[in-house]
């Protein structure tokens, strides 16, 4: 390992951490500064590593040995376990310095941090050194970019009123939204907020969906009433209407109102059903086919980005309409099964005629029928016979595990 001795902190987060053996330890994702009166430069405490479960633990400075552009290595491969928790006069440079609004000193020009980098010293400490700082562009233009050093720059020492959010976001970018959301929750509760309002709807109904209800109803509770509305049109029908079953009926009813008739209405439908059944748990929206599709057009439908594996893996054949609730249901074609015959053929000639759930089904008896037919998703129908939804796997364990599962995740 060829060591540097200054990094960008940006370019940092992400690298793997190895201890002397080779093992693998976790992922960097932040580094911890404390900030000086004056203008000396922060010193840098550590890195806040990412392990096993999500858990984010603390990692000296001292600890570290060597660090290139494709890792880290540490001195030692014993690392305290207990997760991180921030302390007053601590700072997080990704989660907390950039974006910040500061002001060059060299003409008082403002200007936004957006990325900073840590030096170590000939004593061998670490040092927040320098700053990437962005002046304003003009006319839709990026504005000119600095390096500078950290007594080239006003500001810092200020609260954090005024901060954006979104060179932040663009660290994120990257990360699926179960991981986001656990990033999002390590964060100050104001910077939090401020994240949250910055992302774009389809992000942030994505991050929510992976959140803790508690969280989900407090962010959510954040946002202009308007906003809220459209976030919630951009979040799976399940996934919303198991969030507006946490709040008021005034609530609800008013977020419902403000969101389009034909995004609400299934939300509506959803919420009908008891949260304990399987009709409080499906999705209204799975991959319905009409009698005369072909496999290959399955195939084609199959293949959505924005599908989950579990929906993905079987499509359903009903009558007209083909929006739940539907015509009259068919059957259905697991995906395993058109991949074996000719595109050409009609996918409701290979159909499985596996009985249907029921949508008033208790939880049990759907977990019952998910492990005696090996399934990861199965259709739910209704005493008319038509198609009301789908329930997957993964909707199922959400229900069967504690309802805090995923704040015991990110604890580890």
């Amino acid at each position: 390992m060829t060591t540097v001795t200054r990094a960008y902190v940006s370019r940092i987060a992400g690298l793997t951490v190895f201890d002397p053996n080779g093992d693998r330890v976790g992922k960097v994702r932040d580094v911890l500064v404390a900030l000086r009166v004056g203008s000396a430069a922060p010193r840098a405490l550590g890195l806040i590593v990412e392990v096993v479960a999500r858990r984010r633990i603390f990692c000296p400075m001292g600890r570290v040995t060597g660090l290139d552009a494709t890792s880290v290595m540490l001195a030692s491969g014993t690392v305290n376990l207990k997760r991180f928790e921030q302390r007053a006069g601590e700072t997080l440079v990704l989660g907390e310095l950039l974006d910040r609004r500061v002001t060059i000193e060299d003409g008082g020009r403002p200007a936004t941090v957006v990325d900073a980098a840590i030096e170590q010293t000939r004593t061998g400490d670490w040092v927040l050194s320098r700053l990437a700082v962005q002046e304003p562009g003009r006319l839709g233009r990026r504005g000119q970019l600095h390096q500078l050093a950290w007594d080239e720059v006003g500001g810092l020492a200020l609260p954090e009123t005024g901060q954006s959010a979104e060179t932040l976001i663009a660290t994120y970018r990257e990360l699926n939204a179960a991981d986001a959301a656990h990033a999002l929750q390590e964060l100050p509760i104001k910077r939090r907020h401020e994240v949250a309002e910055a992302m774009d709807d389809p992000r942030l109904a994505d991050v929510l969906g992976e959140l803790p209800e508690a969280e989900q109803i407090t962010i959510l509770g954040t946002l202009e009433e308007r906003r809220a509305a459209d976030v919630l049109e951009e979040m799976d029908p399940d996934d919303a209407a198991d969030l507006l079953a946490e709040l008021s009926t005034l609530d609800r009813d008013r977020l419902l109102e403000l969101m389009e008739p034909d995004e609400a209405e299934p939300v509506r439908q959803l919420l009908k059903y008891s949260e304990d059944t399987a009709g409080g748990i499906m999705t209204s929206e799975p991959v319905i086919l009409s009698p005369d599709a072909t496999i290959a057009e399955a195939l084609a439908r199959v293949r959505t980005p924005e599908l989950s594996p579990a929906l993905a893996s079987q499509v359903y054949v009903c009558r007209p309409p083909s929006a739940t609730p539907t015509g009259r249901y068919l059957g259905l074609a697991h995906i395993q099964r058109l991949l074996r015959e000719p595109p050409s053929t009609l996918v409701s000639g290979v159909l499985d005629d596996l009985d249907p759930l029921r949508p008033e089904a208790p939880l049990a008896e759907v977990t019952r029928y998910f492990a005696t037919y090996n399934l990861v998703a199965a259709p739910v129908v209704d005493a008319q016979g038509r198609l009301v939804g789908a329930v997957s796997v993964d909707d199922v364990l959400d229900h069967l595990l504690p309802d805090d599962w995923r704040e015991r995740s990110r604890r580890g």
